[in-house]
């Protein structure tokens, strides 16, 4: 038995582009009513006109920081009383800065830490009252392979991957009895402009962010007998190393 998700309402943050713009068109495509958040009033009105027509749901953006507990609060308050509820949160904002230890700053830590970890915390604790009036509800966060595969260089990112996988996997065990479920997607290289990379480079190898959406969608359609709380994503035939 598989979900239906028509009508149900979801909130992406980091939904202005990359894997959470391809989350956001593949949820609204299914008649989900979806809120995306981002930092950029240009690409969120960007993304807000690709979504339109993208299917029967209707799709609101916010200029909200997920580092920033009382914006995203105000930001999922402003969806509910737009729609009625909320059924589903996409946690999948997050920033990336590689440097050694030696040589990133502190800032430069607190930034990545702050947003890719602390962020989900933020919108998980602002959703939990919303997801336990509604009767439960799906909460997935998007992780990375680099959250159990650590590089040089990637201090800070990995740190905030691996946080993010065992936040995930507390807050699963802690709401499984309100009806709510939790998983977690660890893709590993996605063609995306993320930490300022070409979007086309490596196309013909690298995960499409499309991939991760159907993965998500797969998630929330899944018979709710069985939760697959970790799904792992990678290349089938990445570059071999020379």
């Amino acid at each position: 038995m598989t979900r239906e998700l028509r009508g149900q309402v979801a909130f992406v943050t980091g939904g202005s582009r990359g894997i959470g713009l391809a989350i956001a068109r593949a949820l609204v495509a299914e008649g989900v009513h979806v809120g995306i958040t981002g930092l950029n009033e240009e690409r969120l009105a960007s993304a807000r006109e690709a979504l339109h027509g993208a299917g029967p749901a209707q799709v609101e953006t916010f200029n909200a920081d997920v580092r920033q507990f009382d914006q995203v609060k105000q930001a999922l308050g402003a969806l509910t009383a737009r729609f009625g509820g909320l059924d589903i949160i996409v946690n999948n904002a997050a920033v990336g800065i590689f440097s050694s230890v030696a040589d990133m700053t502190p800032e430069q830590w607190s930034e990545v830490i702050t947003t890719n970890l602390t962020g989900a915390f933020h919108v998980t604790h602002a959703a939990l009252p919303h997801l336990r009036e509604r009767g439960g509800g799906s909460i997935i966060n998007i992780s990375s392979l680099a959250g159990t595969n650590a590089f040089t260089g990637g201090a800070a990112y990995c740190a905030s991957k691996a946080g993010l996988n065992a936040f995930s996997e507390v807050l699963m065990q802690e709401v499984r009895y309100d009806n709510i479920r939790v998983s977690y997607v660890m893709p590993g290289s996605v063609a995306t402009g993320f930490a300022g990379g070409d979007p086309e480079k490596g196309t013909d190898w690298k995960i499409a962010p499309e991939e991760v959406a159907d993965v998500v969608m797969n998630l929330l359609h899944h018979d709710p007998r069985s939760l697959p709380s970790r799904v792992e994503l990678r290349p089938s035939k990445p570059l071999r190393k020379s």
